[in-house]
């Protein structure tokens, strides 16, 4: 390794150290398995914890010291032990309902001192031990009902000193005594034991002593006895007797006893009628409430005249009574009432008696027969304030039918068969909510909510609604709220007019119609553009084959806007200057559509985005959110697309994350998603939905595995081993690289010029045999005159032989090496002139090395030495190379000054003209 990489590698290392100590723990994230997390360890005091619907058989202990709220309902858990909660100490309502538990631990609560809700509802316990509530000094609400529990320990409620509202209803306690310990808690207000098979309710089974009861629920139980002989309900507001049986006796000494109760639901009661009313006369002083639910129409219509001589009451319920008909004789006396309930009868009309009912300031006429509104339906209804007639059969108006409604704020009419006839032109000024939701409204007209000026909420939603003239909303400024989904508004109906005139909209939903636009092409006449204070706008799910393209100015003018539904839209691209106008975006929803790709460009304007919905998008990577600038995002959904790997540059990208929705991807089970794997099982400040359900898409050979169940520790790198590996590896090529240079160099040159060789004569062995040269000439340059003057003539002029010589056939600006290993190997034969000064010269000694390597690999007889001059063998020993060459191989000797050179010059040509002798074939001898 050298220096200058020893030194990248050192300053890698560096930077990696570095960014590790600056990085670690600027986010991180958690998860519950088998549980959803709402809220954050580091943002939210809150914390929620939803465990329901998960088959469990037990409570996950892995819940965070933290938690608040623990939801494990809807599962098969059939015990609760005690150490379940034992760092819980922090919760403060537990949720078990609709489980198969039959037994609690005695404590098993008792970690739980900042409990105070508790619902073990839907169960199967049967019996309440002593030490079941131990230490919920802090509980305020339990829910026991629908169990079978049948015994209660006579302690089991005292350590509950703040409850104030218990349900026991439809359990089989049979008994009122075995719920006595109970309306003894010293800050008890609401007691539900309904449907328990109780025979009596007697006060001198329940206390001798003042109570701070206020509700109390005995309905559907079969009591033959309602006694009340003692003033212990000195509070009691709310009394349930519904469905109560034919033979019970009412027996209540003293009227004052029940004196402070307003609210009596006697709803399905069996009582005779004569039983009833003596009943109600109990309460004659005090009763604002009665609930007459499901007694039929005969008996209610019995009870009608006593009731209305109740001359407190304010509220009647006459709800699924199938009334059909209410003769003004039958209510005339119920003038006092302001709230009236008919819904769910039969009424094919308006009853007449309303009119005479001047005072009602709320009806309920919903799921009737009521085919039209007169006139006079509604006469003298001055301080009419909610009309609810939704779900009847409503295709008329009569004109005026509203005139005395002055003071109506609600009219809820939806589910009917009206059109839009002028209904709403006159009156009705100071309504604010109109619901017109399902009817058969085909258009909107300007005029047609002209008189509706204090108007806040129009909904207009479910109705076949395709045309919107401009100006229909005119003299609308003070709504807020502006209801348009599921019609058949197209491109065209939502023209920049049609909306001009609402200058305090908030929220405008046009989800499931038929808008739809060709391009991304910028719009003439943006149609929001006047809706400055828009802070909601839903545009998903468009009919036919969807919006298809968003207009790159779409959304010009919304510069208030906070909240944008447009998932399902059919569009597969976005102009990157979409979102500049709804700079204050909060939450955006793209899901359900094919954006295969997005770009940082398009967010870069959403600098307050707090939740981004990208589900089923087909996103292969969220690369673009690094540099989107998203400071603020919470809450990041990106279930059910094709992402893979997600990374550390990622997560800190998201610094204020709480919430990351992974399901449903393609996840790589290796080390590329390690760090993943460990930031979302150790750390505390982003919950990853359903962590511990994700699944592995890759490798093949564990998918579908849990992802993380992936050993990531093989993935971990020793940093110390890591620097001690380098740091001696470093060292040793340091030391190695200096003693080769200092003791064996020319060693080292030689092998590397022998590699260079060896790849030289592969590389020509597969090419097709082709040389061109007989010869290459191999000679110091102070031996270059005899080469220019003996042997170039000889060899090239007399014999005819191409020689390959240095100065004359050598590549200008070609490596010198790289010459000589071309010459050398395209030559037949290489001719070594050897003298002093060629034993001297180390290219010469390259020259030959790189000849005598070919004459090794090939074994061909490729190489001819020429001695110039004679040279002792004791001046050949430092040239180990020479010499074993000359003890090995022929040689050639020039002759001496006077000799005849005949004989060389012929020796020499048959040494050419041996092709392919190979180098066993000749003796060892010199010539």
């Amino acid at each position: 390794m050298s220096k200058r990489e020893a030194g990248l590698c050192f300053l890698r290392l560096t930077s990696w150290l570095l960014h590790c100590c600056v990085f670690i723990n600027l986010v991180n994230g958690y998860s519950v398995k088998n549980c959803t997390v709402r809220g954050s360890l580091k943002y939210a005091q809150n914390i929620n914890v939803f465990c329901n619907k998960r088959y469990l058989h037990f409570i996950p202990r892995n819940i965070p010291d933290k938690a608040t709220y623990l939801d494990v309902s809807d599962n098969v858990i059939q015990k609760i032990h005690k150490e379940y909660f034992s760092h819980l100490s922090n919760l403060k309502s537990f949720i078990a309902l609709h489980n198969r538990i039959r037994e609690v631990e005695d404590g098993a609560f008792s970690s739980l001192v900042a409990l105070e809700e508790l619902n073990l509802a839907f169960n199967k316990l049967t019996d309440i031990s002593g030490g079941m509530f131990q230490n919920l000094r802090n509980l305020t609400v339990l829910h026991l009902n629908d169990n079978l529990i049948a015994n209660i320990n006579i302690s089991a409620f005292s350590p509950l000193i703040s409850l104030r509202k218990v349900n026991l209803s439809r359990n089989h306690l049979n008994q009122i005594s075995k719920v006595q310990p109970l309306f003894l808690l010293p800050q008890l207000q609401e007691v539900h034991i309904g449907s328990n098979n109780f025979t009596s309710f007697q006060t001198s089974e329940v206390s001798n002593i003042s109570l701070r009861l206020k509700v109390l629920d005995l309905f559907q139980n079969p009591l033959k006895v309602f006694s009340v002989t003692a003033d212990i309900f000195p509070h009691l507001d709310n009394l349930v007797l519904a469905f109560i049986a034919e033979n019970m006796t009412w027996d209540v000494q003293d009227k004052r006893y029940l004196q402070s109760v307003r609210f009596l639901n006697l709803s399905g009661i069996q009582l005779p009628v004569e039983k009833i009313t003596d009943l109600l006369q109990t309460f004659n002083s005090s009763l604002a409430s009665l609930r007459l639910h499901s007694l039929g129409d005969v008996k209610v219509k019995a009870l009608m005249r006593n009731v209305c001589l109740i001359s407190s009451l304010k509220f009647l319920g006459l709800q699924g009574n199938n009334i059909t008909s209410i003769s003004k004789d039958e209510m005339q006396f119920c003038t006092q009432l302001t709230q009236l309930d008919l819904s769910n009868n039969r009424l094919n009309s308006v009853p007449s008696v309303i009119s005479s009912l001047p005072g009602l300031q709320f009806l309920d006429l919903t799921f009737n027969h009521i085919k039209s509104i007169s006139r006079v339906d509604f006469a003298n209804l001055t301080q009419l304030r909610t009309l609810q007639m939704y779900s009847n059969y409503i295709s008329f108006i009569e004109d005026f039918a509203f005139k005395d409604l002055k003071s109506l704020k609600t009219l809820m009419i939806g589910s009917n068969r009206l059109v839009l006839n002028g209904y709403f032109k006159k009156d009705l000024q100071k309504l604010t909510i109109l619901d017109l939701a399902n009817n058969k409204l085909d258009s909107v007209h300007r005029g047609d909510f002209e008189s509706l000026k204090s108007l806040k909420n129009l909904s207009l939603p479910d109705n076949q609604i395709s045309f919107i003239e401009a100006g229909s909303f005119d003299g609308l400024t003070n709504l807020i709220f502006l209801n348009l989904q599921s019609n058949k508004l197209s491109r065209g109906s939502i023209k920049d007019s049609v909306f001009s005139r609402l200058p305090n909209l908030k929220t405008l939903l046009l989800n499931n119609n038929y808008i739809s636009y060709d391009n991304q092409k910028a719009l003439d006449y943006p149609p929001f553009q006047n809706l400055r204070k828009l802070k909601t706008l839903n545009i998903f799910s468009q009919g036919h084959k969807g919006m298809r393209y968003l207009p790159s100015n779409l959304f010009k003018g919304l510069s208030s806007l906070e909240d944008l539904q447009a998932e399902n839209l059919n569009i597969n691209s976005l102009d990157p200057d979409t979102f500049t106008y709804t700079p204050y975006l909060w939450v955006l929803d793209l899901s359900r559509n094919e954006l295969l790709s997005l770009t940082t460009r398009l967010f870069l304007p959403l600098r307050v985005l707090k939740t981004l919905h990208l589900s089923k998008v087909g996103l292969q990577s969220l690369d673009f959110l690094i540099n989107a600038n998203l400071s603020k995002l919470h809450l990041l959904h990106v279930s059910t697309n094709a992402l893979s790997v997600i990374n550390e540059t990622l997560i800190q990208s998201l610094p204020t994350l709480i919430y990351l929705d992974l399901r449903e991807n393609y996840l790589s089970c290796d080390c590329t998603n390690a760090w993943f794997v460990n930031w979302t099982i150790s750390s505390n400040d982003t919950e990853v939905e359903s962590a511990y359900e994700l699944t592995c898409n890759y490798p093949d050979k564990i998918k579908g595995h849990k992802l993380l169940d992936l050993d990531v520790d093989s993935c971990n790198v020793d940093v110390g081993f890591f620097c001690f590996i380098s740091t001696a590896t470093l060292v040793s090529m340091t030391l190695l690289g200096s003693f080769l240079f200092h003791f064996l160099r020319w060693q080292v040159v030689y092998a590397y010029y022998l590699l260079l060789a060896f790849l030289h004569d592969n590389k020509q062995q597969r090419k097709p045999n082709g040389l061109q040269y007989d010869a290459f000439i191999s000679y110091n340059v102070h031996d270059e005159l005899w080469v220019m003057r003996e042997l170039l003539p000889q060899l090239e002029g007399e014999q005819g032989w191409k020689l390959c010589l240095h100065h004359r056939d050598f590549e200008p600006g070609k490596p010198i090496m790289d010459n000589i290993v071309n010459g050398i190997y395209s030559s037949r034969k290489t001719i070594c002139v050897i003298s002093h000064h060629y034993l001297e010269s180390e290219w010469c000694s390259r020259e030959i090395q790189v000849a005598s390597f070919r004459l090794f690999d090939e074994k061909k007889d490729v190489l001819i030495l020429v001695f110039l001059e004679h040279i002792p063998s004791h001046q050949l020993s430092p040239y180990y190379r020479m010499k074993r060459l000359i003890q090995k191989k022929t040689y050639l000797r020039w002759p001496k000054p006077g000799e005849d050179t005949r004989v060389f010059w012929q020796k020499l040509r048959v040494a050419l003209e041996n092709k392919d002798a190979s180098e066993m074939e000749h003796p060892l001898a010199g010539i």
